[in-house]
C-alpha cells in the first residue's frame, strides 16, 4: 500500500533533502524516525531535491508498506521528528502514483531583505543593496515564460536529459518600504540551482550591472553568462507541489510570520 506524506521543513540544519555521505539530509531523518516506529527498514521517495540550507513549506514523499498501520501515524511521527520537520497530512493513494515523476507543477518563493535583521538571517537572504530597480527586475522576470531552454542558467546542464522548462508564472513582490522582496516562480520542472541562479541574475539587473538585453540574450541562448553565482540558499522555499490527482493548499502558517506581508 502506498501513502503520500505532506510535510514541510526548515533546511537550515540539513545538507538538503536527499541522503548523501557528507552530512545529514531531511530524507535520512524521516527514514530513521519511520524505521523506529515501524520497526523495519524504510525507504522513501521525495518529490524532488533541495540544496543544503533550502527550505520547503510544502513537500511530498511516498512510502510503500505491506499492510496499513492501525495507529495514529501523524501524531506518532510528529512526536519523534525534530522541531524543524513537520508532517501535515498522510494520504493513502490508489495505485502507484510517484511523488517525484507524477508532479506536474512546482512553485518556489525566494525571500530577500536589504537590511540586517537577526530574526531573518535563517529565513531570508540578506543583500545589503540600496535603490534596487524593481521595475527593471519585473521587466526581466516577465521574459521568463517566453523562453523554455534554460541551459545557460543551470549549474550542471550536462547532467540533465533535457534543459527545457516551461515557466507559467514569475513575479516580484515588495513591502511598502522596499526593503523586503519576494520572488515567486512556477514551472513544470527546474534544473540544478536554476532558481538561485535566476535570482542572482535578476539582482544584477536590479543593481544595473546587467542590462535587460544582456539578460534576454542568456535566455535566447545567444550568449552565456561568464559567471553563475547562485543566490544564497536560506532565502529559497519550495512552496507548492501539484499533481493531477492531488492539489493541496500549502500550510502558509509554516512560513515564518516575518514573511506574512509579502
Amino acid at each position: 500500500m502506498r501513502y503520500f506524506f505532506h510535510i514541510g521543513y526548515s533546511g537550515t540544519r540539513y545538507k538538503g533533502w536527499q541522503r548523501h555521505p557528507y552530512g545529514v539530509g531531511v530524507q535520512q531523518v524521516l527514514e530513521e524516525c519511520l524505521q523506529k516506529i515501524l520497526k523495519q527498514p524504510i525507504s522513501i521517495v521525495g518529490c524532488g531535491r533541495t540544496d543544503a540550507g533550502v527550505h520547503a513549506s510544502q513537500f511530498f514523499f511516498h512510502l510503500d508498506v505491506a499492510q496499513p498501520w492501525e495507529f495514529d501515524m501523524l501524531f506518532r511521527l510528529n512526536k519523534v521528528l525534530p522541531p524543524d520537520i513537520a508532517v501535515f497530512d498522510i494520504l493513502p493513494v490508489e495505485g502507484q502514483p510517484h511523488a517525484r515523476f507524477d508532479a506536474c507543477q512546482r512553485s518556489y518563493d525566494y525571500f530577500i531583505h536589504t537590511y540586517k535583521d537577526p530574526f531573518l538571517h535563517e529565513a531570508s537572504a540578506l543583500y545589503l543593496v540600496q535603490n534596487l530597480n524593481l521595475d527593471a527586475m519585473q521587466a526581466a522576470t516577465a521574459l521568463l515564460p517566453l523562453y523554455s531552454d534554460y541551459r545557460n542558467l543551470c549549474l550542471t546542464p550536462a547532467e540533465h536529459d533535457s534543459t527545457i522548462c516551461h515557466i507559467t508564472e514569475a513575479h516580484w513582490q515588495t513591502n511598502p518600504q522596499g526593503d523586503r522582496l519576494r520572488f515567486h516562480i512556477s514551472a513544470n520542472r527546474f534544473l540544478s540551482r536554476m532558481i538561485r541562479i535566476l535570482v542572482g541574475q535578476l539582482l544584477q539587473v536590479g543593481t544595473g550591472t546587467l542590462s535587460l538585453s544582456e539578460f534576454e540574450s542568456y535566455l535566447a541562448l545567444e550568449r552565456a553568462p561568464k559567471h553563475l553565482n547562485p543566490a544564497y540558499p536560506q532565502g529559497l522555499y519550495l512552496s507548492k507541489v501539484t499533481y493531477p490527482f492531488l492539489d493541496l493548499p500549502p500550510r502558509a502558517s509554516f512560513l515564518p510570520a516575518t514573511h506574512a506581508s509579502l
